[in-house]
Order: C-alpha cells, then structure tokens, then sequence
C-alpha cells in the first residue's frame, strides 16, 4: 500500500483531532496510549473513520484502529510503512522439561504494617524486617471502611457492631496513580482497587527482578493471579442508576488478572484463579506448569485480597470461624479462631536454565509442587487428613525430595481448633516418620504476623519461606 501522504503529517492530523475531539492528553499520546485508552469508543472509531477517509481521500476501516491502536502505528500502517500487526503470534524461545526447576527472581509485596504503623509493608525488605521484629498487623477496622453499609438505623449500627471488627488492613486502599498507569480518571473509579493494588506490586515485583516492564511487551508473559472478594461489584451494583461502561471491566474477577497482562501488553497464559484460601499457592503451580510446558517463558504469580465489605466476616462469625482474640494462633493450645487480612504479593518466576543463562538473582528454586482436593469430608469446610497426606507425598515425589530432609514447613495454620490438629497430623505423619531426633521438623504460618489473607495467604507464606532461605533464618511464630 502506497500513500501521498507523510507519515508525520497523518500524526499530526490525528493528535490534533484527538485532542480537539476528544480532550486527549498529548503527552499520553506520546508515551503510546492505544485509542481505546484514549478515550475512542466503538462510536467514536466509527465517525473517526469517516473523517479520516475523506482526509486521506480513500476508505479506511475501523478495524485498522484495533489492530494498529496507537497512533503511531496507525499513522504508520496508512503511510505504507511496515508495522507488525500486534495479534502477530509471538515466536516460542522454548520449553523445559516436565521436571526441570522454576527460580523466584523477583518479589512484589504489600501488606498492612499493623495499627501503629503509619504506612503499609512495601518490599520484600520491609516485611523481613517486620516478621524478624516479630511485629503484628492486627487492629480494628479502619474508621470508615464500612460506613458504606451503615444506612444510619439504629438496627444496622447493631448489626455492624456485632461484626468481628478484628483485622488486617491496608492503609489508603482508595488511592492510586491512575495517570502512571495511563487510566483515565473515570475508569479509574470503577476499578476493583484489587486491579489498582496489583498494577503497582507488580510493578515493583518487575523493578525487584531487575527487569524493566517495557522489556516484556508482546512477549510469552503469564500471568495468574489469586482473587476471590467480590466486594467491590458488589456495592457497584447495589445502585443499577449508577452503573457505567467501565462496571464490568472494573469489577469482574477475571480482569484482575487480564487488567495486567493489558497494561503491560503481555502475551502469555492469563488466568485469575479462585480456589478460596489456597488459590496463589495454585497460581505458583500453575505458573510452573506453563513454564515447564513452554507456554511462557517468564510467568508472574501471586494473589490479591480486600476486605470491603463486613458481609462475609458477619458469615464466618455466624460459623464461629472467627477469633475473639483477634489473633491468629497457629499451631498453639489457645487457637480460637482466625483473623481476616488484606495484601497482595506477586513473584516472577523463570525455568531456572534461563535465570542462569540470563544472569537473573536467584532467590529460591522451586523443586515440584501439587494439587488437590478434599473431596467429601466432614462437611464442606472441614479438612480431609488423608486428602492433605496425599498431596504432601505428591508434591515431594514431584520435586524429587525425600521428606525426612525437610527442615521447615511454612503452614497454613490458620489458628483453628480442627484445622491446625489436623493439618500438624498430616505434615507429622508424612514428613515426621524414620527423622532422627536430632533433626525436628519445624512449623510457622505468615498468618501469626498477617492474619488469614485468604486468597493472597499463600503467597505470603511463600515470600516468608524465600526471605528465610534468603536471610537463612527462619522467622518465630507470634504467640
């Protein structure tokens, strides 16, 4: 295709009808906003199009818009110039081997600092120091954080205060930088903030792996991320007047995930998974698989939770899952119950033959890893020994490793009367049997220091185990 147009001139024409148009920033232009984050709709790429093909004098489709969005690329392709189409697929560098060993290189964390703290845990460095101080995250819920379900009577306000009001709590979950993320405002406000928290810990996970995000762009990055609170659709939809175009995006589970790989223009296996409290420790095994299988070649992995609204805690009190005490008490005679945190955390991870040929900073390898269910046990929520048996025998099958050489096992523990018994019965009959006395297993759970993170409880304990391997130390349990 050939055009009597310059490339430069058909730029200049269509920044300056953005902005007069639309009211685009020309420095997001610049830094390659694609249309659709601009602000061009499928209405407006309809009327753009007509405009543009009587400029250029020739019929140009509104497709073009979505398969070159920016609008150099755009400028480019209706000059003639040679643009790679950006659903090109991505050439595959390769795979592993199904047992080959997948490295931690990177590290991205945020978690509450606790109710004295003036800000949040941010790095891993921070919440080294925090667990080896010994420190706790637990205090009461911040003033205001559920006034959105106080309808001012009387009856709410028992109700409220009836409510657990122990927890973990990020401070400022309401605030972002929605301009560095190239989010318009109004998007911005419909987004889960479990959307906004993970862009920038991923972010820093990226920074902490010393891997520059613009280097992955449209490359076989995977992408699996832990989340199961609904909170925020929730209260979304609880007014249908106030529902908007960015509702669905803002608030779907499944975007959480997807909203990275989009920032970060990643091209890789994404996947938001919900398997409850377990569900980052399954996207770290997840992500091996697709690294083995050479489905990415570098994968993040990690988990997200808020707690935004008192309904499910007011549930497990109904249970009386909950701990009066507003401790998490793993593994201890005085386990009452267990508390719910907020946070995040992200790892990146590579085959480990290619953080070596590349020079990346191993922090930790992981040897194998498995899944599985409970099946039918003594109700819905309650743990199946046996099944908790079997996937500790598969996991070190798996990874190679005899379970007498074990030293440390970072728990769930999450403070329970059933729950604890049983799991320390598992681990003590699979790991324990034919170890010489001199040799003790030993126990912890992050959940003494955080509380129960829920759908990011696993990756915290996993960023503990890889700080202790690290540190070669191994944090005390609180209480």
């Amino acid at each position: 295709m050939t055009s009597a147009f310059d490339e430069a001139a058909v730029r200049r024409w269509l920044v300056d009808y953005l902005v007069t148009n639309n009211g685009c920033n020309p420095e997001q232009i610049d830094r390659g906003a694609s249309m659709h984050d601009l602000g061009v709709g499928s209405r407006d790429a309809v009327v753009l199009t007509g405009v543009l093909s009587e400029y250029l004098g020739r019929t140009v489709s509104p497709v073009d818009f979505w398969q070159y969005p920016t609008v150099d690329a755009l400028a480019k392709f209706l000059t003639g110039g040679e643009v790679e189409p950006v659903d090109a697929p991505p050439v595959r560098t390769g795979a592993g081997t199904s047992d080959e060993p997948i490295a931690v290189i990177g590290l991205g964390l945020r978690f509450p600092g606790g109710p004295d703290a003036d800000t949040n845990i941010e790095g891993p460095d921070a919440f080294w120091d925090f667990l080896i101080e010994g420190r706790c995250a637990v205090g009461e819920v911040p003033a205001g954080r559920w006034a959105w379900f106080d309808d001012g009577s009387a009856e709410r306000a028992a109700v409220l205060a009836g409510t657990t009001r122990w927890g973990s709590f990020l401070r400022d979950v309401d605030a972002f930088d929605a301009e560095f993320f190239e989010i318009i405002p109004r998007e911005a406000t419909r987004m889960d903030p479990q959307q906004r928290l993970l862009l920038e810990v991923t972010h820093e996970a990226l920074e902490h792996a010393g891997i520059p995000a613009d280097s992955l762009a449209e490359t076989q990055t995977g992408v699996f991320v832990g989340a199961s609170a609904a909170d925020y659709a929730q209260m979304g939809s609880a007014d249908l007047g106030q529902v908007d175009a960015w509702y669905s995006t803002g608030g779907a589970l499944s975007i959480i995930a997807n909203r990275l790989s989009y920032y970060f223009d990643l091209r890789g296996p994404s996947a938001t998974v919900d398997t409850a409290c377990s569900s980052s420790l399954v996207t770290v095994h997840l992500a091996c698989q697709s690294l083995r299988a050479g489905d990415c070649d570098v994968a993040l992995a990690g988990g997200v939770n808020l707690l935004l609204s008192p309904a499910p805690t007011r549930s497990l009190d109904q249970a009386e899952a909950m701990s009066p005490t507003g401790r998490c008490h793993a593994f201890d005679a005085s386990a009452d119950g267990f508390v719910r945190g907020e946070g995040a955390g992200m790892t990146v991870l590579k085959r480990l033959s290619d953080a070596l040929r590349d020079g990346d900073r191993v922090l930790a390898v992981i040897r194998g890893s498995a899944v599985n269910q409970d099946g039918r046990s003594n109700g819905l929520m309650a743990p199946n020994p046996s099944a908790q048996m079997a996937v500790l025998r598969a996991a070190y099958a798996t990874a190679g490793v005899d379970p007498r050489e074990v030293d440390y096992v970072e728990a769930h523990g999450t403070g329970t009367l059933l729950g604890d018994p049983i799991e320390a019965r598992a681990l003590g009959t699979v790991l324990g049997r034919g170890r010489p006395a001199d040799a003790p297993l030993l126990l912890g759970a992050v959940k003494s220091n955080l509380g129960h993170l829920e759908a990011a409880a696993g990756i915290a304990g996993f960023a503990k185990a890889v700080l202790a391997l690290q540190h070669n130390t191994i944090p005390a349990n609180l209480g």
